[in-house]
């Protein structure tokens, strides 16, 4: 996209923006009834999206040579069909001894987006994209300072989390071989702003193989800023997935002017979806709250945060926020980041402070691919 040409315009949920330069389509779109059908189209025998499905899913193979009970001759020409190369690695950037990975993803586009790749004691974690940029404007926010370039494709989606997952496989981190265990939707962009999409994401993630990667609904994160309609819509999916709302203040006033999408959907209406959402699901969600030093760290919003979520089947995750470039934000002190901390804990209201993983490799969603562009 050049600097004259305008994103194509969306609604906030649901809808798709009109692609300049549409995208392949690869197997990872579609259901698994339907990928048979997509083989078909292909001038493929269904029961070849079967296998190739199996080689992508369970064992993470993208790379035809390898898929022994395909004969030879049709390898290539099934890959070019059913998975065709959707994103290309740009650059990697690494931290805390290998341990923290941030990818640059370059799609067929051209357009750039990130993944973190995280590894613990317990458990490997990927943070993905699900849109190249994101339209929620959230000052604060590289990403959203960066406004919305378009939708990621399933097909886009689901790449980032197999090229993580094949990484884990092939023991590319300190410490070997190990298993890609949890996936969280917080890297670039508002997934409830291209529901579609992430709901076939989803369903690829937590499918049993070889009809996707088995990765339990209750290891995968989705954050929204507050979209009431798409919490609304995930809460009848039957995905027990955690749902995290990054709501970073708790009164209109000043979350009006943080997060704008506030302006349509207030704080109130914001907890009722969330409720409905943990009564439905019996899953506890997660409110996200980054903390900015001197606009949303005052005592008195942890009073009312803490009143707000004390008798609800809520946790919050506090997170130091990873200043900008040139940006006005930045973290609390630490003293006022402790006291916010006791005063929900006075309240009953579980409480972490997020570990500031990244922030030497350009941590926050968006700066990578903003250096990129600026460099090239």
């Amino acid at each position: 996209m050049t600097r004259s040409e305008k994103p194509a315009e969306i609604n906030l949920v649901f809808d798709e923006p009109v692609l300049r330069k549409k995208s392949p389509k690869h197997l990872a779109d579609f259901s698994p009834e339907d990928r048979r059908a997509f083989a078909q189209e292909q001038g493929l025998p269904g029961y070849r999206a079967n296998q190739v499905a199996n080689h992508y899913f369970t064992h993470f193979a993208s790379e035809p040579d390898t898929w022994t009970d395909i004969p030879a001759a049709e390898r290539l020409k099934m890959a070019e069909l059913l998975t065709p190369r959707l994103i290309e690695l740009v650059r990697s950037v690494t931290c805390d001894d290998g341990m923290t990975r941030k990818d640059l993803w370059k799609l067929h586009d051209g357009v750039l987006v990130e993944t973190v790749l995280m590894r613990y004691a317990d458990r490997t974690t990927v943070c993905i994209s699900s849109q190249a940029g994101c339209g929620m404007d959230c000052p604060f926010c590289a990403t959203g300072q960066a406004g919305l370039t378009r939708n990621l494709t399933a097909g886009e989606i689901t790449a980032q989390i197999v090229a993580s997952a094949r990484s884990c496989a092939l023991g590319e981190m300190p410490g070997g071989p190990t298993r890609l265990s949890n996936i969280v939707f917080m890297g670039m962009g508002e997934p409830m702003a291209n529901y579609n999409a992430v709901m076939r994401a989803l369903r690829n993630i937590t499918d049993a193989n070889p009809n996707g990667l088995g990765i339990s609904a209750r290891s995968v994160t989705v954050s929204t800023v507050g979209l009431v309609n798409g919490i609304e819509k995930l809460t009848q999916e039957g995905l027990p997935v955690t749902l995290a709302v990054s709501l970073h203040t708790p009164d209109d006033e000043l979350r009006d002017s943080l997060v704008p999408i506030n302006s349509r959907w207030k704080v109130k209406e914001v907890f009722a979806a969330a409720d409905a959402y943990a009564e439905k699901t019996g899953r506890r969600y997660s409110i996200e709250y980054a903390l900015i030093r001197d606009i949303n760290d005052q005592t008195w919003r942890a009073d009312l945060l803490g009143l707000l979520l004390k008798n609800r089947n809520a946790h919050v995750n506090l997170i130091p926020l990873n200043p900008t470039p040139g940006s006005k934000w930045t973290a609390s002190r630490q003293e006022d980041e402790k006291e916010f901390v006791r005063i929900l804990e006075t309240y009953g209201v579980a409480t972490t402070v997020r570990d500031t993983r990244g922030r030497e490799i350009d941590g926050a969603c968006g700066q990578l691919a903003a250096s990129e562009q600026i460099s090239s």
